[in-house]
């Protein structure tokens, strides 16, 4: 095993980890056939590049990330290594930046010389580390990528489940939870970060609620980044919307409730695109707050073993990094769903040629905590998996489609 560090960056490579062979599915360690083997892996390590945004205004998501990689390394490692090889986790900062994700990458490929790559956070960036993937013939496993019709590489694979049209289909699901109450809004107010992937999804509600025939009382877009969200909360309250629908990522959504209440005014319904979980549902102002999730440790979506397990897990390292949520979400889902998609194709092609394993996945997709994911529809995208969740007593639910809705806990709609 070894340690390195990023002379460019002075960010802490990875410990050298290693990935195992009968993973299969991931966590579903006994599932597997793996159980508690203690198998050690042996030969040449296999390198795993990638970045995250370890500092930069994207960082407190970017710390549930690598506490994912952390946590799945780890777990694979104890029980034989990929291909019986030990495997090293070479994790460079981008700092949030997409122009410094793309260079990373190169680096990574040409100078470290990687064996394989996973995605970096965030859909700029993922774009970024995409357009050099391409220009290299490598495979690349991302999440959080949020705009589809962009990801036109026949070799990228997203771990993040929403669908090909998601400004489409994931505010149709809100829509129809909200129309499921027999209480939809009459009238909606959008604001909307100008980060893209949540930009592309705010700007496609403007349509949904057109369609179900909402009256849109305010369209406004602020730069990502942003800081001051008084003039903001202003609009907001002049608009005075049946539905507040913010385009935010990270703690966008947490700023500007601070700003409205700085106003005395609380929305009457309102949603969040991406947020930081934590802090809207630990705040008194994030009560009945709504959001789109992939992944939650409630029923049904925790049911099967390896979802069990990796929840349990996972509470315990985000405790030992000190994260601020210990709760597995959607971001953490969705980014241990993405290392588990390189080991199915590893672990059912034998080979780390990139061209072998991106035939595997399209042609049989990859078992997650998730669910299945299928990489045969436009652009290698699958079909939408998201739902949507929300804060109820404090703490997040899922409220809809019904099916995934926690028992006793259906959408509180104003």
């Amino acid at each position: 095993m070894t340690k390195g560090k990023n002379t460019l960056l002075g960010v802490s490579r990875r410990d050298t980890l290693a990935l195992g062979a009968g993973f299969g599915a991931s966590l579903t360690l006994a599932a597997a056939g793996v159980g508690s083997a203690q198998a050690q892996a042996t030969g040449t390590p296999i390198r795993i590049g990638g970045t995250l945004a370890l500092t930069g205004p994207l960082a407190q998501t970017g710390a549930i990330h690598k506490v994912v990689g952390d946590l799945f390394v780890e777990q694979i490692n104890k029980n034989g290594g990929m291909m019986g090889r030990p495997v090293e986790w070479i994790l460079l900062d981008d700092q949030s930046k997409p122009d410094l994700a793309r260079t990373l990458y190169e680096r990574l490929i040409t100078v470290d010389k990687v064996d394989l790559l996973i995605g970096p956070y965030a859909t700029a960036n993922i774009l970024s580390a995409m357009s050099v993937a391409q220009r290299f013939n490598k495979m690349l496993v991302h999440h959080t990528f949020g705009i589809p019709k962009l990801a036109t590489y026949d070799k990228h694979f997203p771990a993040w489940p929403l669908g090909a049209e998601p400004e489409k289909t994931v505010n149709a699901n809100l829509f129809d939870g909200l129309a499921s109450t027999g209480k939809t809004p009459k009238s909606i107010a959008i604001v909307t970060s100008k980060f893209p992937s949540v930009n592309f999804i705010a700007v496609g509600a403007r349509e949904t609620a057109k369609q179900r025939g909402i009256e849109e009382k305010l369209f406004l877009e602020y730069e990502f980044g942003n800081r001051d969200y008084g003039p903001i909360a202003a609009r907001i309250r002049e608009a005075n919307a049946d539905l507040l629908y913010v385009g935010a990522i990270g703690l966008e959504g947490s700023q500007l409730l601070e700003a409205l209440d700085q106003l005395n005014y609380k929305p009457k319904n309102h949603y969040y695109v991406y947020p930081t979980p934590g802090p809207l549902a630990s705040s008194p102002l994030g009560g009945d707050a709504m959001a789109a999730t992939a992944y939650e440790d409630l029923a049904p979506l925790n049911s099967s073993p390896a979802a069990q397990t990796f929840s349990k897990l996972f509470h315990e390292a985000a405790a030992k990094a000190k994260l601020p949520y210990l709760e597995p979400d959607t971001q953490a889902g969705t980014s241990y769903s993405a290392w588990q998609t390189i080991a199915a194709a590893v672990n059912g092609t034998k080979s780390l040629d990139d061209q072998v394993l991106a035939d595997y996945l399209k042609k049989n997709g990859a078992d997650t905590i998730i669910g299945k994911f299928r990489f045969d529809g436009v652009n290698n995208y699958g079909p939408d998996l998201m739902k949507v969740k929300q804060v109820q007593n404090g703490v997040w639910t899922i409220v809809w489609p019904k099916e995934f809705a926690t028992a006793g806990k259906p959408i509180i709609i104003k």
